[in-house]
């Protein structure tokens, strides 16, 4: 316990000053948020629309955390709300979650906002696992049923698309890549680059273990969890292995991400370039988040970079610096 101490000097001086103790109210400075015109938000969507670099992020703190049996989250932090993200994101995956009108009214009236006024993409991320379903059957009937349930969710709830998370463990009926593959192309016949609703994204993440080539055309990016996890560093030449291991996939359709759950107050962890750089333009040590912003595999343009857990970079000063920051070296503003 905190015990306050009130030295008698104090006090004497209050008794000499009389009104020099007194407590005046003082003007709080709160930081709002900026206010854009119409042209603002044109010139945005215009864009995102545009062949740029793509920032990808899980986020998690619009929700409330695991255990937690609050109705909804009511946080004055605006690194808590889908409104404060950075305006220059571009696809977010829900990792708490759908918010709906009735799980999270607040959440789920940013998040709609978001996607008219400024053009962000969100996606609902799943970690692939029939066996979560007592109901579905391990068959290609079955297989069906759990395409099909994915699927309707993003519909239902106005998303932007799916982001099938292909993390089989060993006993598992998707550790199989063929099985995956009819998961996957079962997706594809209602959302995705080959189905009739282009405008809706089909996405693969993973981390070790790769889908096979099967699933390029049904997909509209293949997102590498290129973690710095069990090392202490990150560097080019772990990213252009990550990719060989998936050269079947367009470089334009490969994104990088970090881990910010453990590296987020430097932007990711130390990183090397190809050339033995590890200097930043001002002379600074780089770190991830800017390595994979500034990487490209030697066959191209890869899609993009991001970050799971990107929210915590709120906590820097200013408020997502190292999104911002990379986002901007990535795409450089036209002034």
């Amino acid at each position: 316990m905190k015990h306050e101490i009130i030295y008698p000097i104090a006090v004497l001086f209050c008794i000499i000053g009389l009104t020099g103790c007194e407590t005046d109210p003082v003007a709080l400075h709160i930081q709002k948020p900026f206010k854009y015109d119409e042209q603002y938000y044109e010139n945005l969507r215009a864009y995102k629309n545009t062949d740029h670099t793509i920032f990808y992020g899980w986020y998690a703190a619009y929700g409330n955390k695991e255990g937690v049996q609050a109705s909804y989250k009511q946080s004055a932090s605006w690194g808590e709300h889908i409104a404060g993200l950075p305006d220059s994101i571009d696809i977010i995956s829900l990792w708490m979650g759908i918010p709906t009108m009735e799980s999270n009214p607040i959440a789920y009236e940013e998040m709609l906002l978001s996607k008219s006024l400024r053009g962000i993409k969100f996606v609902m991320p799943e970690i692939v696992r029939i066996e979560k379903f007592d109901t579905l059957e391990l068959s290609p009937a079955g297989l069906k049923k759990y395409a099909d349930y994915l699927v309707d969710k993003v519909f239902q709830y106005e998303l932007d698309g799916l982001d099938l998370d292909y993390e089989p463990a060993s006993n598992e009926y998707l550790r199989s890549r063929s099985n995956f593959d009819t998961l996957v192309k079962y997706c594809a016949q209602r959302i995705g680059p080959m189905s009739s609703n282009t405008d809706k994204y089909l996405i693969v993440d993973y981390y070790n273990y790769a889908p096979g080539s099967f699933v390029e055309p049904y997909i509209n990016l293949l997102v590498n969890q290129a973690y710095t996890q069990g090392v202490t560093s990150m560097s080019a030449a772990t990213l252009q292995s990550r990719y060989d291991n998936v050269s079947w996939c367009p470089p334009g359709k490969f994104i990088v991400t970090e881990n910010f759950g453990d590296w987020w107050p430097n932007g990711g962890s130390p990183f090397t370039e190809a050339d033995g750089n590890t200097l930043t333009t001002d002379g600074t040590r780089m770190y991830s988040l800017e390595g994979m912003t500034r990487w490209n595999p030697i066959q191209g343009t890869k899609a993009g970079f991001g970050a799971f857990y990107f929210d915590r970079d709120y906590n820097n000063i200013p408020p997502y610096f190292n999104v911002k920051r990379c986002i901007q070296i990535a795409n450089p503003a036209v002034w």
